[in-house]
């Protein structure tokens, strides 16, 4: 039998699988067929192995690749089984991948016989952008197109399929117990992701579920405690085997980021706010650590700040333990989405502004200091959401004064997400999408997000990344509009531009020199000034366009002190970054 995994890539609010992120869904269904029927053949195949073999190049969706598998075609023809995983529940912007849905896959594969079976968050629709409400027709034509369409996991459906298709309910869910083979079996499929081994990071999952949700309810517009309605955390033993079986095959970036707050990770119900077990936290990183020793990325993501705000003492050692763990550059992201408190409390939002700025100030008093990759150790993101029922002009000016206040009293935040609510059947949201503001606000959200990215989130990247920091490990993604763009691998890395075209897939060391508002300009190290060019040496502290030109006339210089003193003080201090 011959199987064929086609990754969508999903985004959702516990879940990232766009590259270079390899999400939970493939490697679980790759794992549920392998133990169904050893003598499966598998293919994984991404959206972009279609994309480039039924349409060529379709700019950003497919700059700078090559389909993965050359006969994608025929593996599709040949299929007995053909697997779609996709979902888009909080879209973002992407640099070198653009997530699939139901219409573009569709057209795909609409025509082929095989079976054909949707998985993944994609059975609530996908997300065509902040400000929406989800389309009946893509639901629709889900319904068309498949054969099967999974509303359980999808694990457990192709399990039951592929051993007795009578028996196959796609509504069935699996609990942790039958997960632990399919998780580790289904590691060996990160082999055939196209920028394996160094270019992969996977997304590990501890707890499925919202512990706030199970006290209180959810946020409105989250999908998660739709989907899942019971937490259950994941036994510590079996993350450490998936993170082992994963670490053996060669990958050496992870990131625990499948749950809703890593600090709630085994933690004791009580309502709004569980209780914390950092016990629980420490064993699991050391755990990971110990069968990965030699890993390059160790990071989270999700973080309720009410539960670091109302337990510092026991998530100041939770932090403590992701750092001594984990490596620099790690960022948890905190659901704030609006500091008005008629807002949070009509959409029941996780934390209080003033529980989010105590979190803020814990995790930067723990985590602040800069790590050996140039990052600091361990930061907070903020997520915003604009267009909330309740919203009025006073909530965006509370939320920008919130953002302000951090920023003026020295605070550092990684990221500020700034996204428009999106409206998914079944959350409480849609019973009040009639209220929802995104259209009637547009105005005040395009002047706020600029006030935003203007007024703190540049100010704030220079104070996380000042001119003169070293980025280490940088890889280099795409070239596009003469900019080669990169970051480094882990949880929201900084993009950076750098100022000329330099191989690809390779990781750099690099300079910072400048600052946009959401990215920063650098340029690899060491730098020849007798061989670089005038448009990255103009950029070098000290430099700038007039001084490029006695530069150029004195070229060659032969030594570097010759070079170092035509520049000024703040030149000066990157003589160690110049060679000849």
């Amino acid at each position: 039998m011959i199987v064929a995994i086609v990754d969508g890539y999903t985004d959702e609010p516990a879940g990232l699988g766009v590259p270079p992120y390899l999400g939970i869904y493939p490697r679980y269904a790759y794992g549920a067929v392998k133990k169904a029927r050893k003598d499966a053949e598998v293919f994984y195949l991404t959206i972009d192995d279609l994309r480039a073999t039924f349409e060529g190049e379709r700019g950003i969706a497919t700059k700078n690749k090559t389909p993965n598998f050359p006969n994608t075609r025929k593996i599709l023809e040949k299929a007995g089984v053909i697997i779609y995983i996709g979902g888009l529940h909080t879209p973002g912007k992407y640099l070198s991948a653009v997530p699939s849905q139901v219409e573009e896959i569709a057209k795909f594969i609409k025509d082929y016989k095989a079976a054909k079976i949707l998985g993944g968050p994609a059975f609530m629709g996908s997300a065509h952008g902040g400000g929406t409400k989800v389309s009946s027709r893509e639901l629709s034509l889900a319904q068309e197109v498949f054969d099967h369409v999974v509303y359980g996991d999808l694990e457990a459906f192709l399990f039951d399929y592929l051993s007795n298709p009578k028996d196959a309910n796609p509504f069935r869910f699996r609990n942790y117990a039958e997960l632990r083979d399919y998780a580790v079996m289904g590691a060996e499929v990160a082999k055939q992701f196209p920028d394996f081994p160094d270019f992969v990071i996977v997304e590990i999952e501890t707890q499925r579920g919202c512990p706030k949700a199970m006290g209180i309810g959810g946020c409105s517009f989250c999908t998660e405690p739709v989907r899942y309605r019971t937490v259950e955390d994941r036994p510590v033993e079996d993350v450490v085997a998936e993170v082992k079986a994963l670490y053996d095959l060669g990958v050496r970036h992870f990131r625990v980021g499948r749950q809703s707050c890593i600090f709630s990770y085994m933690a004791k119900p009580d309502g709004r706010v569980p209780v914390p077990n950092p016990e629980a936290l420490e064993r699991l990183f050391r755990g990971i650590r110990s069968v990965a020793p030699h890993l390059k990325t160790l990071h989270a993501d999700n973080a309720n700040p009410a539960v670091i705000a109302n337990y510092p003492e026991e998530s100041i050692r939770i932090a403590k333990a992701l750092i001594e763990y984990g490596t620099p550059g790690n960022v948890v992201a905190f659901g704030l989405e609006s500091a008005d408190p008629k807002v949070a409390k009509l959409n029941n939002l996780n934390a209080t502004a003033e529980e989010t700025y105590e979190a803020v100030k814990i995790l930067n008093e723990v985590g602040g200091k800069r790590g050996y990759n140039g990052m600091p150790w361990l930061l907070p993101g903020i997520n915003v959401i604009f267009g909330l029922p309740g919203e009025t002009k006073r909530s965006y000016e509370l939320t920008f004064r919130f953002l302000k206040g951090l920023l003026d009293d020295g605070l550092m935040v990684r990221r500020i997400n700034i996204r428009q609510v999106v409206v998914f059947p079944g959350t409480p949201l849609w019973h009040m999408r009639d209220r929802v503001k995104t259209e009637k606000h547009r105005r005040l959200i395009q002047h706020y997000k600029y006030k935003i990215r203007h007024e703190i989130d540049l100010p704030m990247l220079k104070r996380v990344v000042p001119v003169g920091t070293v980025l280490r490990d940088v890889r280099a993604e795409i070239f596009e509009n003469n900019l080669t763009y990169g970051r480094q691998m882990g949880s929201y890395p900084i993009i950076v531009g750098i100022p000329k075209e330099v191989p690809l897939n390779r990781f750099y060391d690099v300079l910072i020199v400048g600052h946009g508002f959401r990215s920063i300009t650098g340029i690899p190290i060491p730098v020849n000034v007798n061989r670089e060019s005038p448009k990255v040496l103009q950029h070098i502290p000290g430099i700038g366009k007039k001084k490029v030109v006695r530069i150029l006339a004195r070229r060659p210089f032969r030594s570097r002190e010759e070079f170092l003193a035509l520049l000024g003080e703040e030149g000066r201090k990157i003589g160690g970054f110049i060679e000849l």
